[in-house]
């Protein structure tokens, strides 16, 4: 039982790396209506961003900061670029431009930062005990960043003036337009805050694992089932997705492996799509 609590932890803390990523990928898909392909890389790109500026700095914390604001660079850059020059075009035109940045970034990534594994220097620090279970404390710091970077997102969303005008966008872009809602303004606030929290997610991955130029593609799988498990478009689905399939992955563990547990995406992925296509927040809706 022990061990099964430390696998839930452990689940919990790699659900939310999981959450923050569909998070960042249903916040697009909500208002610009197509699969953001190119949301790895921007982890990675944060990751790498995070480890260098930290090595200078000395402190993870200004390393975080920086990739934030790296992050949400990316994503602006990305819609000033390519996303902004195909507006009106399918969703799978869309997705094929966001496979293409995908690319571009892990190219720029390893040219400057190169393709070798690089792990963030973390001080040793001893585990904890409650009721005889080991909690690091490097985990509990990253769920404090985690829920701090919900709770931001969650306050600019359904709190603040362009929240309420993503929002509006994403329930009707038409009506919104009329409103006198710019939809270029939207646009660069909702790249910028998923590229931010595509950058959080990056950091807390690299700092639970090792950062490597293929570490957010690899995410993107796991990523997109709980976007899908949560609710296509719905943020607390997408993070609620991420956290189940996290746990779901790390209780599966000692049945199937290490190797074979992201299995457990593809499994989620389908019976999701089978039995609930609208995912566990998701409103099915008629047509008159």
């Amino acid at each position: 039982m022990t061990a099964f609590a430390e696998l839930f932890i452990g689940g919990l803390m790699s659900g939310l790396v999981v959450g923050l990523a569909a998070l960042g990928i249903t916040l697009v898909f909500g208002i610009a209506r197509f699969a953001n392909a190119s949301a790895g890389d921007a982890m990675t790109a944060g990751a790498y961003v995070a480890l260098s500026a930290s090595g200078l700095t000395g402190s993870i914390i200004m390393g975080g900061l920086v990739s934030v604001l790296a992050g949400a660079a990316i994503g602006v850059a990305s819609y000033a670029l390519v996303f902004r020059k195909l507006a009106g075009r399918s969703s799978v035109t869309a997705l094929l431009a966001s496979i293409g940045v995908a690319f571009i970034i892990r190219a720029v990534v390893g040219v400057i930062f190169g393709h070798q594994q690089q792990v963030f220097q973390l001080p040793l620090v001893r585990p904890f005990r409650v009721f005889d279970i080991r909690i690091q404390p490097n985990d509990l710091n990253l769920a404090i960043v985690a829920a701090t970077t919900l709770a931001v997102v969650f306050l600019i969303l359904y709190a603040t003036p362009i929240g309420r005008r993503m929002r509006a966008v994403a329930d009707n872009p038409g009506l919104a337009q009329i409103s006198g809602i710019s939809p270029t303004r939207v646009m660069v606030a909702l790249w910028a805050l998923a590229g931010s929290v595509s950058a959080v997610a990056g950091v807390m991955s690299g700092i639970k694992t090792v950062v490597t130029p293929e570490m957010g593609w690899e995410m993107l799988l796991p990523a997109f089932a709980a976007v899908i498990l949560g609710g296509i478009g719905h943020p607390v689905g997408a993070v609620l997705g991420g956290i189940l399939l996290g746990t779901l992955q790390e209780i599966a563990t000692p049945f199937v492996g290490f190797t074979y547990k992201i299995a457990i995406a593809f499994a989620v992925l389908l019976v999701v799509l089978l039995l609930r296509p609208v995912g566990l927040l998701g409103r099915v809706e008629g047509v008159r």
